[in-house]
């Protein structure tokens, strides 16, 4: 097959044939014909052959193998996989590592508390180390003064980190708080029994940990103490925002999937789960909590500082199997049991290293029955009014959503705890959830915890791989969170708005499981954001695309002329979605007044002449449209039975073309095959989409079964030259054209927006 496809001309089969004698004259003399001679002269020969019947075998093989193109994907995917090596561990020949280097060598305690400097010791830092019982860690990186020094804090320099001996040293960047891995080694190998993973900004409060986390899990008390527990009722669901637990609905932490933000309603319900195995504390921070850039920039006017406080009597809340939460490294306690959950990943962005730690860890922590406990308000963090760039958070808008479905599927056969955890290190990199980088870097921290004496847990079964058990009466907790004041762009949001919650709860579960999709034509850089934000809170996912690929805002690269031909990847990748909502971004859609519409058939607006019409072929300046009449004719005739009968149904005039915007559609779950069937038809024919969606939507089905709730959207062709928004309305099911490019044209829509919904106030 490969020789069949070079440009270059076939070679000649003469060879296969009895050569012409040759004439006596042409040589002097005769050749001696010995074996190496004769490959010489005929290597040419040789190779052809060998390339001719390698090609006859492949084509065999494919043939009874029956899918080529499932062989060739195959073939490219081993090829990937080849690139990460899977690292090779002697684990029994492992050499312990000793202090030999530091003062400290002699030095033990139980209780750490390991912090990353950069700059002289903060009053905070000052405050951490007069906690009683508690021996602070200070590691400095490259920016770290050199004449570090606080009284009853151990301070490791880089030279001193470095003559430690831990493998993890030569994976770690010189400027990061990560370099924390090495304080956590550090703290291992003196006699650790608990870490508190903090930073020199947060003051703890009431300065007592003991007073707000679990530090003490072996005892009989602390085994039957019974801990409120999110519900495992709906296994579906696998992030929460504990925030709203602790009475903060409108607050969301760094590391929530943005698809999340818009979960604002309490549990229905809680269940219980004795104590003792809360091997991960996570604490709740007032003040500045732990928040990412996307709230911290859309909450804000000015410099003002945050000051966001939070239920302090709200009881500690469990994380049951196949539920979690975000994780942060400044606020939170790790028994032993999970002491090799504390490794900070170093190819990811730095703000996104604790969060996909956290994820990883709880997804591991299920392995050996322990959970994630959330506590209230543990310490006080200042906010600084330091800006972060949104890039650094890369990492977690893009992957985040996938990585926690992908970690709550994720299985392995392996039979010991450390060899589970390097085979799902190894499973990320090959996901792309971070680089072949972190597969060594977790293969040199495996082994350096095995070094300084720490014992790998033992493992149980996992929960989730048995029937959940049944939630009866009995067995659920109420707990109803309090709804406390924030302050968001100077104003104080007080009282209740349960009419508008509920509105949104409503809202979100009719349009939960449908994947919205959005073509960018403006400048997405300014308004991709809003644009999640906007209906991320509403729908299962957003997906934006446009001519431009952006890594960094998740925005996937599509051709507008042929838009339609993405949507059956992204169904694919979508398989429990229960439908999918194509929106331009010059169409704004009211989805408070969709609620009526029928999720099972097709929604598109057929009825606006302005927007759905038919077109000559005949007559001047009509090549383009009879160009696009044939190749439809050409692809109807090529349809099964029942869609040929369909279209031609709704397409009896001759010589026409039926056209359609295709600002705005719908397609249900139980069309997405014949969606995707009609596209392949199409195949590399340059349909464009305003003919294309008219075509495969007639052909699919009869006009008169579409939803009609699309038909009463406000359409005109052209939008007022100086306000593009002069017409919104908020009582229509969709707006167009309605162009928002900047950021200030986005909150002025928002504002337009909240009399269908009213809370959207809280994203201006």
């Amino acid at each position: 097959m490969l020789v069949q496809d070079r440009s270059s001309p076939k070679p000649s089969k003469s060879h296969l044939r009895k050569p012409p004698p040759l004439p006596t004259d042409r040589f002097s003399e005769p050749k001696n014909l010995d074996f190496s001679t004769w490959v010489s002269e005929n290597l040419y020969k040789i190779v052809t052959i060998s390339l001719l019947v390698v090609a006859v075998a492949v084509l065999i093989f494919l043939r009874n193998v029956g899918d080529t193109a499932a062989f060739l994907c195959f073939k490219n995917r081993a090829r990937e996989l080849e690139k990460i090596a899977y690292p090779e561990i002697k684990w029994n020949a492992i050499q312990p590592i000793v202090d030999k280097s530091s003062p400290f060598a002699a030095f033990r305690s139980e209780q750490w508390i390991v912090v990353s400097v950069s700059t002289y010791p903060t009053e905070s830092l000052r405050n951490l180390v007069k906690l009683k019982g508690w021996q602070v860690l200070a590691l400095g990186n490259s920016k770290a003064p050199s004449d570090w020094n606080l009284k009853g804090a151990i301070f490791l320099s880089l030279e001193q980190q470095a003559n430690l001996g831990f493998r993890v040293v030569d994976h770690l960047p010189y400027d990061s708080y990560v370099r924390k891995t090495v304080g956590y080694l550090f703290a291992i190998q003196h006699g650790a029994k608990k870490i508190f993973d903090a930073d020199d900004r947060g003051d703890v409060i009431d300065g007592d940990l003991g007073k707000h986390f679990d530090l003490e899990l072996v005892s009989e008390g602390a085994r039957q103490q019974p801990i409120l527990q999110y519900s495992h009722e709906n296994p579906n669901r696998t992030v929460v925002n504990p925030y709203i637990h602790f009475g903060q609905r409108s607050v969301w932490p760094r590391g929530l999937p943005l698809e999340n933000v818009g979960e604002l309603g309490h549990e229905e319900f809680l269940t219980e789960v004795y104590g003792g195995r809360q091997f991960i504390q996570q604490g709740i921070s007032n003040g500045l909590p732990d928040v990412d850039s996307v709230f911290y920039f859309t909450r804000k006017s000015g410099l003002e500082a945050f000051d966001i406080r939070f239920d302090e009597h709200a009881p500690k809340v469990a994380l049951p199997q196949g539920m979690m939460v975000p994780l942060n490294s400044f606020n939170t306690i790790f028994h032993s049991s999970a002491f090799w959950a504390l490794m900070l990943p170093v190819s990811v962005s730095s703000m996104a290293s604790d969060v996909l730690r956290g994820y990883w860890a709880q997804r591991l922590l299920w392995e050996i029955g322990g959970y994630v406990v959330v506590y209230p308000p543990t310490i006080h963090r200042n906010d600084r009014v330091e800006a972060y760039p949104f890039s650094e958070e890369k990492d977690l808008h893009v992957n985040v959503g996938r990585l926690i479905k992908f970690l709550v599927q994720w299985r392995s056969g392996k039979h010991r705890l450390f060899e589970k955890i390097l085979e799902l290190s190894y499973s990320m990199a090959e996901e792309e959830f971070w680089t072949e980088k972190d597969v060594r870097f977790t293969a040199a921290w495996l082994q350096d915890l095995l070094a300084v004496g720490y014992q790998q847990p033992r493992l149980m079964s996992l929960e989730l791989d048995r029937p959940r058990a049944t939630i009866g009466h009995g067995d659920r907790k109420e707990f109803i969170p309090r709804k406390l004041p924030s302050v968001h762009l100077g104003v104080e949001e007080t009282g209740t708005v349960n009419y508008e919650i509920g509105n949104l709860i409503r809202w979100r579960k009719n349009f939960g499981n449908v994947v919205f999709i959005m073509f960018c034509s403006g400048p997405v850089e300014r308004t991709a954001l809003e644009w999640r934000l906007l209906y991320g809170r509403i729908f299962k996912t957003v997906i934006i695309l446009a001519e431009q690929s952006n890594a960094d805002l998740a925005i996937e690269q599509g051709n507008l002329d042929l838009a339609y031909k993405y949507l059956p990847k992204i169904f694919d990748r979508f398989t429990s979605a229960e439908g999918f909502l194509f929106v331009q971004d010059d169409t704004i859609l009211n989805y408070w007044n969709l609620l009526q519409a029928d999720k099972n058939k097709l929604w598109i607006n057929d009825k606006v002449s302005n927007s759905w019409f038919t077109v000559s072929t005949t007559g001047k300046d009509t090549e383009w449209f009879a160009s696009q009449a044939d190749m439809i004719k050409k692809i109807v005739s090529t349809m099964p039975v029942h869609f040929q009968v369909s279209y031609k149904e709704s397409n009896t005039a001759e010589q026409s073309v039926t056209l359609c915007t295709s600002e705005v559609f719908y397609v249900p779950r139980r069309f997405v095959g014949d969606f995707t069937e009609i596209v392949g038809l199409v195949g590399k024919l340059d349909i464009h989409h305003k003919t294309a969606i008219p075509m495969i939507f007639t052909a699919m089905d009869s006009p008169r079964n579409f939803d009609s709730v699309l038909n009463t959207m406000i359409y005109r062709s052209e939008a007022p030259v100086n306000d593009t928004l002069s017409f919104y309305s908020s009582q229509a099911t969709a707006v167009h054209p309605c162009k928002v490019s900047s950021e200030s044209e986005f909150i002025k829509l928002i504002r337009f927006m909240a009399e269908g919904d009213p809370l959207l106030m809280e994203l201006v």
